[in-house]
């Protein structure tokens, strides 16, 4: 039978709870939710309140009517915002369970348990789900635990052994990712290089996410050389006819697979999770000409305007094929990876601009219980649709925050979408505060000399938990675990600082493997989860090739350096006509105005600062 993580939903699919945030504001009568990234129990409500305003009003209320005078001049312009109104959502209450609605409930696979049947039972056929992957790990941690001196054969190696765990942690028949891979039970140590795996545990399911990662990542692999171009196609091809093979409703797949049977463990249509499997095939199609009417007729397949609400002007979080109804929840908060999928759905056609407005940039001040108090909040007109925009404000860093103070919520979208380049004064200048924040916080407030703080496998136990920056969050999770695909997403944008981490990282923790690092630590009792999760693992390796593959830093006119162009994944995927037709509308906001943020040039590279609660 299929197991999941701690008889837990995935680590795919509890990340994807963590970021369903149902917030359709200034509706009557709705209520708003936010799935918490629990154990499948179901999901959590907030009440909201009844405001009386009609389905078209703008999605968030900072405190006004939607009449107010506002400038339309492209985002540059504001008029001030009217006196304080009611909050639509109340974060003071608390989260119950089983109120909202449905959660993910796993669907038996009768195949696969007559299969273990036959073996002896789950764990006699351990051994034989082991044998399907194309390659397990030797010993525990890498051979060589020195680091090369330059920056960039570091990296190179990082990326090497990334993606030799990437490819070795596929079905051999199938070519699909596993979705985790523990290598040691939790509470053993590793210290010797010679430490040989113990009780290895496959979790032979997948999500749809992992497999769009991992069809970016092929790629990634052929661009630094890793892989042939054949290679990468023969792979390729082989997931393409696996997805081929699959149950689908609608022309969607559903969101878990077992890796060994193919049968389908979900009745759910996730969008956030289909829209990761249609961004691998935007990159495929552009990357491989001679399968791109392949990939485009799966991609043409999904229609994503069926997850839109068009009575909200919101994306649903998905859609329960068994219930033959969507999800209550929706996706209100822009700041989050889901955005990306509203960008592709946009440039498809399926959904209208508007969607990328409802979603609240900020929520009014008269909202209690956010983490700290929204600042600058103001009505603005962004080619023809109302928003409201402001910003939270923490020692000095001004930044739009996300729902829960992640890294993966902040800058996944980065590992395909060049956000420096194509919206710097709004995505792009909140990407690198948000990178900036993460590494000051973890130092002043927690004490750390590493930080990376994002959704991780927990050190102690086998369990899956949120972790982020509490400041950068409306309502911030705590912290706790640093995972190294938290520094590596900082590439993007702070890179120098970003290498920093991972270095001191890999120097300070047995926590580097054959197969890379391993997916998180404890900085305070150094304990380790010696686990390889498909998609961290993923995220890992794109942000490393990106960088390793981004073009030279170019200089404006002036002779000041811009940040190089995007790597070699982004550069591809920003070529494809769906997302050619959204570049516009990333840059079409300021939110931050002229004001330059240097607050973090004192933040210590891989030093601690104050120590603070954790």
């Amino acid at each position: 039978m299929v197991t999941r993580m701690s008889d837990r939903m995935s680590a795919r699919s509890l990340l994807l709870l963590a970021l369903a945030v149902a917030i359709p504001l200034l509706v009557i009568g709705v209520r708003v939710a936010r799935a918490r990234a629990a154990d499948g129990s179901g999901p959590a409500t907030a009440p909201v309140a009844d405001v009386g305003a009609s389905p078209t009003a703008p999605v968030a209320d900072a405190g006004g009517s939607a009449t107010a005078p506002v400038a339309d001049a492209g985002g540059s312009a504001t008029a001030p915002a009217p006196g304080p109104s009611p909050c639509p959502v109340d974060f003071t209450a608390p989260f119950l369970d089983g109120q909202a609605g449905w959660h993910e409930e796993p669907v038996p696979a009768p195949r696969k348990i007559a299969w273990e049947q036959t073996l002896g039972g789950t764990a006699a056929a351990r051994p034989h789900v082991r044998a399907r992957l194309r390659a397990l790990p030797t010993r525990v941690l890498a051979a060589e635990r020195a680091q090369p001196a330059n920056d960039r054969a570091f990296l190179e190696r990082v990326a090497r052994d990334t993606w030799r765990g990437l490819d070795a942690l596929t079905d051999r028949a199938s070519g699909l990712p596993v979705d985790n891979v523990r290598v040691l039970a939790p509470g053993a140590t590793a210290d010797s290089p010679e430490a040989a795996p113990t009780d290895v545990r496959v979790g032979d399911y997948t999500n749809v996410t992992n497999v769009g990662m991992h069809l970016a990542a092929i790629v990634a692999a052929r661009d630094l050389g890793l892989v042939t171009a054949e290679q990468g196609r023969e792979r390729i091809v082989r997931i393409l006819d696996t997805l081929d093979r699959l149950e689908t409703h609608r022309g969607f797949l559903y969101n878990f697979y077992d890796t060994t049977t193919l049968e389908r463990t979900s009745n759910f249509l996730s969008f956030v999770d289909l829209s990761w499997l249609a961004t691998g095939l935007v990159v495929v199609r552009r990357a491989y000409p001679e399968l791109a009417p392949r990939a485009g007729a799966m991609l043409e397949r999904m229609d994503f305007g069926f997850f839109h609400d068009e009575r909200l002007g919101l994306i649903s979080h998905g859609y329960y094929a068994h219930r033959g109804a969507r999800s209550r929840y929706h996706y209100g908060v822009l700041y989050t990876e889901a955005r990306l999928g509203v960008l592709l759905a946009i440039g498809k056609g399926d959904v209208p601009e508007s969607a990328w407005f409802r979603m609240a940039r900020i929520f009014p001040q008269a909202c209690e219980g956010q983490t700290l108090v929204p600042q600058d909040v103001r009505l603005e007109r962004v080619r023809g649709h109302e928003t409201w925009i402001g910003s939270y404000e923490w020692q000095g860093f001004r930044y739009v925050p996300s729902w829960g103070g992640s890294m993966f919520e902040a800058l996944m979208p980065t590992l395909v979408l060049d956000e420096l380049r194509f919206a710097p004064a709004s995505l792009g200048e909140n990407d690198r505060v948000h990178a900036r924040v993460q590494h000051a916080f973890a130092s002043r407030e927690l004490g750390y000399a590493v930080w990376g703080l994002s959704p991780s496998a927990t050190p102690a136990g086998e369990g899956y938990r949120e972790y982020g920056a509490r400041v950068l969050g409306t309502r911030g999770y705590r912290g706790g675990a640093v995972t190294p695909h938290a520094a590596a997403l900082a590439l993007a944008v702070e890179p120098e600082a970003a290498i920093a981490a991972l270095r001191r990282l890999a120097a300070d923790f047995p926590i580097y493997g054959e197969f890379g690092f391993y997916d998180a630590v404890d900085p305070v009792t150094k304990e380790v989860a010696y686990t390889y999760l498909a998609l961290d693992q993923s995220m890992l390796f794109l942000a490393v090739a990106n960088h390793l593959t981004s073009s030279p830093i170019a200089k404006d006119g002036a002779g000041a350096a811009l940040h190089p162009t995007g790597g070699s994944v982004p550069r591809l995927f920003a070529s494809d006509e769906i997302v050619a037709r959204v570049l516009p509308l990333l840059g079409a906001e300021s939110w931050f105005g002229e004001r330059v943020q240097t607050a973090s040039n004192d933040v210590p590279v891989g030093g601690p600062g104050p120590v603070g609660g954790r």
